[in-house]
């Protein structure tokens, strides 16, 4: 009796971290606030260097604010470019809803015109950029199916498969997520080919005021043969950035928070 009373411990002892552990999509979620949710809102200097097939480089500089509207919700994002002369003063505004579309708008100041952006062209180039448009303020984790393909001693890796495969030019794509913070640092993305094409990484990740934050990021076009590395500084978290900053009056009229 004693014996069978303490093989009965160890089995549930064995079972345990089984029971406790974290379902795919909590994962995801986790990671999806590490990610976009740091602070109640924040800001950034980012400058984008974009290199060709062939070596030939061209930079964007620009400033990109956000405020939650709720932790894990909606949420708003504004970019103001600054350099170079081409894309000067030019506007990106997000309004981004976790149910629904996103709300998505360009300023182009040479024209003098605000553009709306339709959901069909989120995964479309960010100013001639190997980001898209979605990358910003991120793809919604309810618009994937999730699945945990592995757990390494400090990742993991899962599989997101799009719910509607007609709406994105991926089948599937990879995630490498840490598990001491839940960054994501990796993203491997599969054509419908079941070709590998793009590889979106997070090069470095520091922790300003207690959040951890990737400081620069690469995405690859494997296809092209081209890629994007992007640089964050100043990077600062709840400032206090009003809500009236993310409405149109300011796509032409760019608010003081994005021009210093």
């Amino acid at each position: 009796m004693k014996k069978f009373f303490l093989i009965s411990i160890l089995l549930l002892l064995w079972a345990a971290p089984a029971l406790g552990a974290m379902s795919a999509d909590e994962i995801v979620h986790r990671a999806n606030l590490a990610s976009y949710y740091g602070g109640d809102d924040g800001k950034a200097r980012v400058t984008m260097t974009i290199t060709d097939s062939q070596g030939r480089e061209r930079k964007r500089e620009f400033i990109i604010l956000r405020r939650d509207v709720a932790d894990g919700g909606d949420q708003n994002f504004y970019v103001y470019f600054r350099r170079p002369s081409d894309v000067r003063k030019m506007v990106f505004m997000v309004k981004k809803h976790v149910k629904g579309d996103d709300d998505r708008w360009l300023y182009l100041s040479k024209l003098d015109l605000v553009k709306r952006i339709a959901a069909s062209d989120k995964r479309t180039s960010f100013v001639g950029s190997n980001f898209f448009y979605e990358d910003v303020s991120g793809r919604s984790e309810k618009e994937d199916s999730h699945k945990l393909l592995e757990e390494t001693a400090d990742h993991y890796v899962i599989e997101n498969i799009p719910k509607n495969p007609d709406a994105v030019e991926f089948a599937s794509y990879k995630v490498w997520i840490r598990k001491k913070d839940f960054m994501p640092d990796k993203a491997e993305y599969t054509d419908k080919q079941g070709r590998l094409y793009r590889v979106v990484e997070a090069l470095e990740i520091k922790e300003i005021q207690g959040i951890p934050t990737v400081t620069k990021s690469r995405v690859r076009d494997l296809n092209s043969k081209s890629q994007t590395v992007s640089e964050f500084s100043k990077i600062q978290y709840n400032i206090g950035i009003k809500d009236s900053v993310f409405t149109e009056r300011y796509l032409r009229r760019p608010p003081r928070e994005a021009r210093r």
